[in-house]
């Protein structure tokens, strides 16, 4: 198997990233880089940050030939005129989904989105690709599964095959990985990788 070096601190973006690479033939690792900090470039798109930390990452792969993969996501929440944004780790860290949850004191509007920009390095050719999930916040926090901002976020419905699927009001923390990667914005970025991938071997076959 390929490997793929998955720079992040979080082991639930990785057991998502196994789940959906590994089939391809690739052995996803994670890559945690000790006393280093890769610094996030102050901007408002999350494909540049993504493609910062990807080039920061490059010289800590354990071998040159490895893939390497990074991915940054982000809590986009309409009321608040797109914050928390790029900026939804900072916040979580700072004042967490309960302090995100009273800065929505009295809005009427409770519409948000997830979005995830994958960033893949393989060969020398950097691959990305984009993630959106719709959906509304929560009044309260609820669930044990997931992380991040997931206890607060409750998907919209989404057409599945003809057919229409919900998580029926729960947030994303209160469903199984099954549940969560039929309308997850991580997954959606996995799955645009995992198309552009098959389409480079394709091509390098033919």
């Amino acid at each position: 198997m390929r490997t793929v070096w998955f720079m992040t601190g979080n082991s639930g973006k990785v057991r998502e990233a196994k789940h959906a690479l590994e089939p391809l033939g690739f052995d996803v690792r994670q890559l945690v880089i000790d006393g280093v900090e890769v610094s996030e470039p102050q901007c408002d798109d999350l494909e540049d940050v993504a493609r910062s930390k990807l080039d920061q990452a490059q010289q800590y792969l354990p071998n040159s030939s490895d893939a390497l993969m990074v991915e940054d996501a982000g809590l986009f929440v309409d009321a608040l005129q797109g914050f928390p944004g790029v900026y939804s780790a900072y916040v979580l860290n700072t004042i967490g989904c309960k302090g995100m949850l009273r800065l929505m004191v009295g809005e009427a509007s409770r519409g948000a989105q997830f979005e995830a920009v994958a960033a893949f390095l393989l060969d020398g050719e950097v691959h990305v690709s984009r993630g959106i999930c719709r959906g509304q916040l929560s009044f309260e926090a609820s669930g044990n599964e997931g992380f991040g901002f997931d206890p607060i976020f409750i998907p919209d419905a989404i057409e599945v095959d003809g057919d229409f699927s919900s998580t029926s009001g729960l947030t994303f923390a209160d469903v199984d990985l099954s549940v969560k990667e039929q309308f997850s914005h991580r997954r959606k970025a996995l799955n645009g990788l995992i198309e552009l991938l098959l389409t480079t071997e394709a091509a390098s076959s033919s």
